[in-house]
């Protein structure tokens, strides 16, 4: 287990100094440049990711239950991850209404993902990886939206078409990935 919560205080600390040190990021960023600043948050982030998918799977070797879930939870996980991945897509999608209302989509999207599991999925490392994941998505999205108002950020109106490309991009993504990519990748079946 020490593998997987190094790997989250690691993962969600690169992306967490946003929060908690925006006035020591810019400086690094001005010190060594953002390029540079980009370059070591995404080693750090890699590094996160690696410990955070190695730790979960030597979770597995010791399976401890909290608590277990009623099969249509599941059901609701599906419907959630799919909300999820759409709004994922739409923050990169431009032009969209889910940008326009939310701000922060994929902070939305990360937190549907992460309670979904949490209803679905009762191990303890489960517990650990999608209860961090909610709680720093939760703490971010306030932060961002309160940087947002502070900062007089207005995102641009929304039009159908962008509304088109995020639902169809994440359906086909969130298709691909429950269907195939998730037992593969994860060593569970999305649906079992």
């Amino acid at each position: 287990m020490w593998a997987l919560i190094l790997g989250l205080i690691i993962f969600l600390g690169a992306h967490s100094v946003r929060i908690f040190a925006e006035g020591w990021r810019r400086q690094q960023i001005a010190r060594i440049g953002h390029r540079a600043y980009r370059g070591l948050y995404g080693l750090v982030s890699i590094i996160g990711f690696a410990l955070i998918v190695w730790g979960f799977g030597l979770a597995r070797n010791n399976p401890t239950v909290i608590y277990t879930t009623p099969i249509w939870l599941k059901h609701l996980n599906a419907l959630f991850t799919l909300v999820a991945f759409v709004l994922v897509v739409a923050a990169y999608v431009p032009n969209n209404t889910l940008k326009e209302k939310i701000g922060h989509p994929m902070l939305a999207g990360i937190k549907l993902w992460a309670l979904g599991h949490l209803l679905a999925i009762g191990g303890l490392r489960d517990v650990i990886l999608f209860g961090s994941f909610l709680v720093w998505a939760i703490v971010d999205f306030a932060a961002s939206r309160r940087r947002d108002r502070r900062d007089g950020v207005v995102y641009a109106k929304g039009a159908r078409s962008g509304n088109v490309i995020a639902v169809s991009v994440g359906g086909v993504l969130w298709v691909a990935f429950a269907v195939w990519l998730h037992g593969i990748l994860i060593g569970v079946s999305a649906f079992m």
